[in-house]
C-alpha cells in the first residue's frame, strides 16, 4: 500500500512546522560582511585569519604537528 501526501507551503512555513531556528539574522548578518568584504576588498588581517583557519598549518594543524614531531624539544 502507497500513501502520498502533498503539503504546500512556504519555506518559512516548513521551517516552523519542523521545530527549526529562524535564522534570518544571522543569514542577513553573514550577507552583510560578505557584501561589505566584496566592496570594500579584503583587508590583509582579514586575508591573514582566513589562511590561518582554512590552511592545514592552522594553529590547531601546527600544534598537532609539533605534538607529533616532538616539537623542537631535545
Amino acid at each position: 500500500m502507497n500513501v502520498k501526501i502533498s503539503i504546500e507551503c512556504t519555506p518559512e512555513e516548513a521551517r516552523r512546522f519542523m521545530g527549526l531556528p529562524d535564522l534570518t539574522l544571522v543569514h542577513e548578518a553573514y550577507i552583510s560582511k560578505l557584501t561589505d568584504a566584496m566592496t570594500n576588498g579584503l583587508s590583509p588581517d582579514m586575508i591573514e585569519t582566513m589562511m590561518k583557519s582554512w590552511g592545514p598549518m592552522s594553529d590547531m594543524g601546527m600544534k598537532f604537528f609539533q605534538q607529533m614531531t616532538g616539537g623542537g624539544k631535545s
